[in-house]
């Protein structure tokens, strides 16, 4: 209660009749008088001064309500005011919200991209939009169908944007299903409470195909004389306002391809199909961000062929050589030529015609071309190179469109009808030293042959037909003079072949004419004497090998060799022994002596390779590494040590670091190893003077037998400069 003035209350709508305030009456006062927005249910009992409101306000009918106060004395006259009292309704959440439709239809592209809305649904509510009783959040209640784990649908709960999910743009296909229903529920106080107000709708989604496909393969005929850019297809988006763009596939010093910024493709030159016959690219689609709207599309050019190339002979001359007893109708050679337009095709297919031949035949034409391989046969007769030593051809290459002089020659080549004839039948002996270097000529031989000169059928090739099983000798011939140049092919042997009996004959490379063959003439005779070489000693192994320990005693048999002599004579020393002679051992060239033969001092040598196996015998030791802590110690440092031994490693793979147990070593100090060759060493506490230390370490390096040692470990406690050494 209180003394009549402007007033301010707050009521929340509904709750039935209630008694907001009494004022107090001042004489000459008696009575109140109301006026204004009392919306029937608002007023003052004129005696007591009780302002109440009998029924229930609605914020949704009127959020203030304005009503002016009066005083009144005995008269009716006006003592105070009037005063305004103003009453401001306060929400409470009762409305559901509502949508604004009682179904909604959308339709969505088949690969449209995930997240981005094809649709909106939309709800409102009554009540305060300035509270969470108007805050609404939509959701999909129900998914029908629903084929999947997740569902091909999502829904921005703000918004209500609904869009494809990942798994909807992956598998939304309309050959398989074309129609969604969905349940789209709304929430108001924001989804948070269970509470509060809920209302659903049915959302029908249609699939439809994607927009975004490649099309077919695109065929481009070359060197198009139509004003160019051409345009040659198109491709759409499944969105609205996408920037087309071309990204390639292969790294061409231009790509003769655009895009509108409708998805007009263009060719914007004139394509050669010989200078590239096929094209391979991308079409992207990007939003105003750069980023990729659609999955890439692969667009597949292919250049149709016309027939723009005229026929190119292979050669400039073909020389195509014939023997004279060669029969008619044989195929003597080809007419080569090629075509760079499309292979297979009827612009590349070449037909072939003789145009012309010089010196021409009284009778008949000598030769004859298959017109569609090129193929160049003899007529019914053979040649004769007393008629023409040499034949000349125009060959006429056309294809559909053009025409091409190809020149050929036909050379007529003497036959083989003669054979090689020997000037000696037998060249009676050679008498050579069995050491005879490898490669000396021994003899020289000749044969003629009455051929056409510089021809296969003229050439000669020696060969040792008999007497030299293992190919010992070899023949060599002069193709100007054919003569032939018997050579020391392999070491001659005294003992094991002394007299070799050899045949020779002389052949063509080129075979004979049917009806001659060679003969007697064509062979010849003669002997080869090997004299005797006293020849040094000879080893069994030209280098010996053996292991042993580095540790081996003095004057222990190390090995045993053997050496004979070839002539069959004693070997002095044909057993040899070697014996250690110290702790390192290292033998190579040892003589041997011959009795007998020639020459009593003639001496053979063999290499020995020794080879000395490490034992243990070598104590590990700590590298020289500088080792320091700066001052004053902290906790956590750690310096790294190493291990190393003289020894192969298979002796200290592994080394075991322990402190000694003196100097106090093991209550300052701690070591842990790091791996097989090295350990940290680690201060204990932080009470070390700034001086060095001693510290007493023991390797081990498990080796067999194991070895230890002792040593002590220089350690500098000293102040540090800013790169961490000390001053």
């Amino acid at each position: 209660s209180g003394p009549l003035k402007d007033m301010d209350f707050s009521v929340q709508e509904g709750g039935g009749p209630r008694i907001l305030y009494q004022f107090t009456l001042e004489p000459p006062a008696v009575s109140y008088r109301t006026s204004g927005e009392k919306a029937g249910i608002i007023d003052i009992d004129l005696k007591t001064g009780i302002l109440y409101i009998n029924g229930s306000l609605d914020w949704e009918t009127k959020q203030v309500h304005k009503v002016q106060v009066e005083s009144l004395d005995g008269s009716g006259n006006v003592v105070k005011g009037p005063y305004t009292v103003t009453i401001n309704v306060e929400d409470i959440n009762d409305n559901p919200p509502e949508f604004n439709k009682t179904k909604y239809v959308g339709v969505v592209r088949q690969n449209s991209r995930p997240g981005k809305p094809f649709m909106y649904v939309h709800a409102t509510d009554r009540d305060d939009p300035t509270t969470p009783h108007a805050q609404l959040s939509y959701s999909i209640l129900h998914h029908f169908p629903n084929p999947y784990e997740e569902m091909l649908f999502q829904i921005d709960s703000e918004t209500g944007a609904i869009s494809p999910s990942k798994t909807g743009s992956y598998y939304l296909d309309p050959q398989k299903q074309d129609t969604f229903t969905l349940v789209v529920s709304v929430r108001d106080m924001a989804g948070t409470t269970t509470n509060a107000f809920t209302s659903s709708v049915d959302v029908i989604i249609t699939v439809m195909e994607s927009l975004w496909k490649a099309p077919s393969t695109i065929h481009i005929k070359e060197n198009s004389t139509q004003a160019h850019p051409v345009n040659i297809s198109k491709v759409q988006s499944n969105e609205p306002d996408v920037i087309y763009d071309i990204f390639e596939k292969e790294k061409l010093p231009r790509l003769p391809f655009s895009v509108s910024k409708n998805g007009d493709i263009y060719v914007t030159e004139p394509l050669d199909r010989e200078e590239k016959d096929t094209y391979t690219f991308f079409m992207v689609s990007k939003d105003n961000k750069g980023e990729l709207v659609d999955k890439p599309l692969q667009i597949h050019i292919i250049v149709e062929d016309i027939n723009d190339n005229p026929p190119v002979c292979q050669q400039d001359l073909t020389i195509i050589e014939v023997q004279e007893n060669e029969m008619g109708g044989s195929n003597i050679g080809t007419v080569l030529a090629r075509d760079m337009d499309e292979e297979d095709t009827l612009n590349s297919r070449l037909r072939f015609k003789i145009q012309s031949q010089e010196p021409e035949f009284p009778t008949n034409n000598l030769f004859y071309i298959q017109q569609d391989t090129g193929n160049l046969h003899l007529t019914g007769r053979s040649l004769s190179k007393r008629d023409s030593a040499k034949y000349s051809l125009k060959v006429l290459v056309s294809d559909p469109a053009f025409q091409t002089i190809c020149d050929v020659e036909v050379h007529v080549i003497d036959i083989n009808d003669q054979i090689p004839i020997f000037e000696k039948s037998d060249y009676s002996s050679v008498t050579v030293a069995e050491n005879i270097p490898i490669g000396t000529v021994i003899l020289e031989i000749q044969a003629t042959d009455a051929d056409e000169p510089a021809t296969g059928s003229s050439l000669i090739v020696y060969q040792v037909k008999e007497g030299d099983p293992n190919n010992t000798f070899i023949i060599e011939t002069d193709s100007e003079t054919n003569r032939g140049f018997v050579k020391i092919n392999k070491a001659l042997d005294f003992e094991t072949m002394p007299v070799y009996n050899l045949v020779i004959n002389a052949t063509n490379p080129e075979p004979l004419v049917p009806g001659v063959q060679y003969n007697s003439s064509s062979l010849t005779t003669f002997k080869v004497f090997v004299s005797n070489v006293d020849e040094p000693p000879a080893f069994l192994k030209p280098v010996y090998k053996t292991e042993v320990s580095e540790d081996i005693p003095v004057n222990t048999l190390v090995i045993t060799v053997e050496a004979h002599d070839p002539e069959g004579d004693s070997v002095q020393g044909q057993y040899a022994q070697y014996l250690a002679r110290g702790k390192i051992l290292f033998l190579q060239k040892y003589y041997l002596l011959v009795e007998g033969g020639y020459n009593v001092a003639q001496k053979s040598k063999a290499d020995l390779v020794l080879h000395l196996r490490d034992v243990n015998d070598n104590r590990p030791q700590l590298a020289d590494n500088p080792a320091f802590f700066c001052y004053p110690v902290r906790g956590g440092e750690r310096t790294l040590i190493q291990a190393t031994d003289a020894d192969e490693q298979f002796f200290y793979s592994k080394f075991t670091f322990s402190l000694a147990n003196e100097m106090n070593a093991r209550n300052n100090w701690e070591i842990s190893k790091a791996n097989a060759t090295h350990a940290y060493l680690s201060p204990k506490h932080s009470n070390f003077e700034e001086k060095e230390y001693n510290v007493p370490i023991i390797l081990n390096d498990n080796g067999q037998p194991p070895l230890e040692n002792k040593v002590n470990l220089k350690v500098s406690i000293c102040k540090c400069s800013s790169e961490n050494s000390c001053f």
